[in-house]
């Protein structure tokens, strides 16, 4: 029977209720204190490896979703199995039992990657992600027995649409920027031409190390390159809002050996662009053209050469300042226009097109209005920045007693950076290299004076002959005018009054 006596006083409950509070607050105190010391211990890494582990023992299995990446899809290719799988690369643990590893001809280094049974790991917004490669063989009946590679990747049912709309899309743009940095800039030439457009283009792996940093050329008129095209890789989206073709081109001009092609390279491995250098003069015909040009990769650069003398583009009409079409038997100057901003210019992303002249004013017109040519860099004779840019490839200095009369002499004499580089490399001694570069340049400054002095005396002289035979024309003129008879005038009959 129950009974007023059992009940415990009010202190006692009030003594247990504080006993409880003091206990509970140093278990989370404690807690707190070893979950500090398990961060600093255990990489974030093993962690959420250990996680996954005890996760897997009490989760529901019927909440997992599993998706299957095929590394085909039918005959084609799976992007999204390539990019998977280049994504997986930055996931290799030491504790990984079973890699694989290749290099291909485009690759700069070697690649590590998971095999198969290989399980991977990864942390996304929070989320746990688990991949798994697998290997299915089945049968076609032209190969007969085919391994066909399989990315599983697992994950809780609730998170598919998180999957799809961001991970996976993550997962892409992260393979395409490692692929970047692995990625050997390829150099594509016209080969044989059969009828394949593309196999027509023969490439090789482009090992030019010129850079930015090395270029000899005007500082602000590099960082004004470096900063447009810097702006154009970023402005996908911008492109397409506008409703403009995703290219950018630009025109090379200057003396030959101011760095035109240099730049070029330095270009392409800035961006790890491939080019592709097309010599109109392989050519014949608009449609063969355009069949080269559509065959060519996206974030390429399509490089011609001296545009000016490289091929002569019978595209006038008889009419003035009009513009032929041609025939397809011919290339015309209408159907390289058509590629660089017409219809056919959409065909491809992310592209650059270059032009490269010594004459600037021999090109026509039509290739260099705006929207063609979108930036016209000029490189000119050596400066006297230009000039420590290339003591500092050359000679490894920054500064030296001579370089305030060198930079005089650059001021005075016209000289192409090839030529003040020919001169640096020849000593390995810097006094000696410097001192031969100056010589060099008071020896163009004295033939420079001569000529100009010549050229005046010529200029004098023939002005005095230009003289002389107006003196001569204007006494001929006089001694016909004296030999000339005098007409008597003939007057009328006087009126008679």
């Amino acid at each position: 029977m129950f009974s007023l006596k059992n009940i415990p006083s009010t202190s006692s409950i009030l003594s247990t209720y504080t006993t409880f509070t003091a206990s509970a607050m140093l278990i989370r105190s404690i807690a707190t204190e070893v979950q500090a010391i398990i961060n600093q211990l255990i990489p974030e890494q093993l962690r959420n490896l250990l996680l996954s582990k005890l996760g897997g023992l009490y989760s529901n299995p019927s909440s997992q979703m599993t998706l299957l990446i095929n590394d085909y899809d039918g005959y084609s290719i799976n992007e999204l199995y390539e990019a998977s799988h280049t994504y997986l690369q930055t996931k290799i643990t030491p504790s990984m039992k079973r890699l694989k590893v290749s290099k291909a001809p485009r690759d700069k280094k070697v690649i590590v990657n998971i095999h198969k049974g290989q399980k991977v790991v990864d942390m996304y917004e929070g989320i746990q992600f688990k991949w798994e490669m697998t290997c299915v063989d089945t049968k076609d009946d032209v190969q007969g027995k085919v391994e066909i590679r399989v990315l599983e990747l697992s994950f809780h049912n609730k998170f598919m649409e998180t999957v799809i709309n961001s991970y996976l899309p993550y997962v892409t743009e992260r393979s395409k920027a490692i692929k970047e940095e692995n990625k050997a800039v390829k150099l594509f030439s016209l080969g044989n031409f059969c009828g394949d457009y593309d196999g027509a283009w023969g490439s090789t792996n482009l090992d030019h190390p010129a850079t930015f940093d090395k270029l000899a050329m005007d500082p602000a008129v590099k960082k004004e390159l470096v900063d447009d095209l810097d702006r154009f890789v970023r402005r996908r989206d911008y492109y397409k809002r506008v409703g403009k073709a995703w290219k950018r081109g630009y025109l090379l001009y200057g003396p030959p050996g101011t760095g035109k092609s240099s730049l070029i390279a330095a270009i392409a491995n800035y961006l790890k662009f491939d080019i592709y250098d097309l010599e109109l003069t392989s050519v014949s015909s608009n449609s063969q053209l355009r069949g080269l040009l559509v065959s060519t990769r996206n974030r390429s650069m399509l490089v011609i050469e001296d545009i000016d003398c490289s091929i002569e583009l019978q595209n006038r009409q008889a009419g003035p300042g009009g513009y032929g079409q041609g025939t397809n038997d011919e290339l015309t100057l209408s159907g390289l226009l058509n590629f660089i901003d017409g219809l056919w210019s959409s065909c491809g992303d992310e592209r650059i097109i270059v032009f490269t002249t010594n004459h600037k004013e021999k090109i026509d017109p039509a290739l260099l209005r705006p929207g063609r040519m979108d930036m016209h860099i000029h490189m000119s004779y050596c400066t006297p920045s230009a000039f420590r840019v290339l003591a500092s490839n050359y000679l490894c200095i920054t500064n030296h007693d001579l370089f305030n009369e060198i930079d005089q002499l650059m001021l005075e004499v016209e000289v192409t950076p090839a030529q003040v580089a020919e001169e640096l490399m020849k000593s390995e001694d810097t006094d000696i290299a410097l001192q031969g570069l100056i010589n060099f340049l008071r020896d163009r400054k004295l033939k420079s004076e001569n000529c100009n002095s010549g050229g005046r005396e010529a200029d004098l002289e023939e002005q005095n002959e230009s003289k002389a035979r107006e003196r001569v024309c204007a006494i001929d003129k006089i001694g016909k005018i004296n030999k000339k008879p005098i007409r008597k005038r003939k007057y009328g009959n006087k009126r008679k009054n």
